[in-house]
């Protein structure tokens, strides 16, 4: 998705929630979002039930934490901050995890958007090719993957990866805070490279320097 279409999306959901319509927002968010943070969270659990559920987890908080939002990154950056806390709770929780989830509002409309995008990212992820990178990559700590998926696949921005990684529910980086989190991203990024190239010369997928 372009970067003008991105802040289009975002005025309006924006629009919406100060507005006081949180339920119209959440939809348009979902819509918009919805399939590369289910995409995001799937390659993360590796598991279709767990991915579906750390979804639904995430589209409940969305909807609970839209309110609170203080629009100091983008709704991209701030929707990925929600899915990391999402799974995060899960991986802690997950025998308290069918406790905690709560129906989204407003009858079926939120969670039928909720279900039409899980139903159709799903039919998307099973026939996407797996290349032996990507095995290589799923070996990784899950955070670890989080930072690859982030950089590489999403394409966010070193600040932004700093905002998703400090965690919606933390108070806000500073300016100087948040520069230097990106610095420490960078330098973790570079090692996670080496680490991932040295796995690939190991499996024979690439050669080694001369």
């Amino acid at each position: 998705m372009e970067a003008d279409k991105r802040r289009t999306i975002d005025a309006d959901i924006r629009r919406l929630a100060e507005g006081g319509d949180i339920g119209a927002a959440t939809s348009v968010a979902l819509r918009a979002y919805g399939p590369e943070i289910f995409e995001f969270v799937a390659a993360l659990h590796r598991n279709e039930t767990d991915a579906s559920e750390v979804f639904s987890l995430f589209a409940e908080k969305l909807w609970k934490s839209l309110p609170s939002f203080r629009w100091d990154a983008s709704f991209r950056t701030w929707a990925y901050a929600v899915a990391r806390t999402s799974s995060l709770d899960f991986r802690r929780a997950e025998k308290r995890r069918a406790a905690r989830v709560v129906p989204l509002p407003e009858g079926s409309a939120l969670s039928a958007i909720e279900a039409e995008v899980r139903t159709v990212t799903r039919s998307y992820l099973r026939t996407e090719r797996r290349d032996r990178f990507a095995e290589l990559r799923a070996r990784l700590p899950p955070e670890e993957q989080e930072l690859l998926m982030l950089r590489v696949d999403r394409q966010l921005s070193w600040d932004d990866l700093a905002v998703v990684l400090h965690g919606e529910d933390a108070p806000p980086l500073g300016a100087d805070e948040r520069k230097r989190a990106a610095a420490r991203l960078r330098k973790r990024f570079q090692h996670l490279k080496e680490k991932l190239y040295e796995m690939g010369r190991r499996e024979g997928l690439v050669g080694d320097e001369n």
